[in-house]
């Protein structure tokens, strides 16, 4: 199943993967309309790098069915049919689906890799 490995040990907090992944879906640089989420710790030692693992458990929860798995593995938004009522965040239970205002539909991670591409650290990477 392809995803993205996350490395919080070597993440220095610098934001590229949140601006390439708001850059590439929405051409802007804004964390908030990110897939993936880096945050500091509460201890001042390290960051959280929140990004989707593809689990699946967001996909029965949809009353649509706009949820379902590619042949890659990863967790697929259909946009058509989605309705925007953000059951998937509310049933998220790593708090890994995201919602702006200004966009119709929720979004996650889709482990394009072009964050890992673009790390400076290597804090991220695609595997399978």
């Amino acid at each position: 199943m392809k995803r993205l490995a996350v490395y919080p040990d070597k993440c220095t907090g610098c934001g590229v993967c949140e601006n390439v992944c708001s850059g590439a879906f929405y051409k802007v640089e804004d964390r908030d309309r990110s897939a993936i989420r880096v945050t500091e710790l509460d201890s001042g030692e390290g960051f959280d790098i929140a990004v989707c693992d593809q689990c699946g458990d967001c996909m029965w929860m949809c009353s649509q069915m706009s949820l379902s798995r590619a042949s890659s593995g990863v967790v697929m938004l259909n946009k058509k049919t989605c309705v925007g009522c953000l059951i998937c965040i509310a049933e998220c239970k790593h708090d890994r689906f995201f919602y702006h205002d200004d966009l119709p539909t929720p979004f996650k991670c889709i482990a394009c890799g072009l964050c890992a591409k673009k790390c400076p650290v290597g804090a991220l990477e695609i595997i399978s």
